[in-house]
């Protein structure tokens, strides 16, 4: 009987720690999509966050005041993106960049995260020094 006002807490107290565990996760996930697996999704991406990936496209990158605004692209379908905050020194028109946030209704990704993929060859500077 001394036992069980022992365990018995302890058993509540692991249940609801593993359900909070288990929910901090489930709000904090964040699905990895390409342009054309995101834009082809049926799912309503206006409430959750989700992380794309792709090209900078050419010509798009825009700087108004405190806002970044491009277009990704994986070579099939276009993604318009809207930035407000620190932007990596490598990011560049032709990079690889990898956005985090939300789509809005007028169908332009709101980016809350801007991550410039590093080339994953690098080529040592063959220009001589002087």
């Amino acid at each position: 009987m001394k036992r069980a006002k022992f365990i018995i807490p302890a058993i509540v107290l692991l249940v609801a720690v593993a359900f909070l565990g288990y929910r901090g996760f489930a709000e904090s996930a964040v699905y990895d999509y390409q342009v054309s697996e995101f834009l082809g999704q049926q799912s309503d991406y206006t409430a959750r966050n989700v992380r794309v990936s792709g090209t900078v496209a050419d010509g798009t990158v825009q700087k108004e005041g405190s806002t970044l605004r491009f277009v990704m692209t994986d070579g099939q379908q276009d993604l318009p993106v809207s930035y407000v905050g620190v932007v990596p020194d490598s990011f560049k028109a032709g990079g690889q960049a990898v956005v985090e946030g939300k789509l809005d209704p007028g169908g332009t990704f709101q980016a809350t995260t801007l991550l410039a993929k590093c080339p994953s060859k690098y080529e040592p500077d063959t220009t001589p020094a002087g």
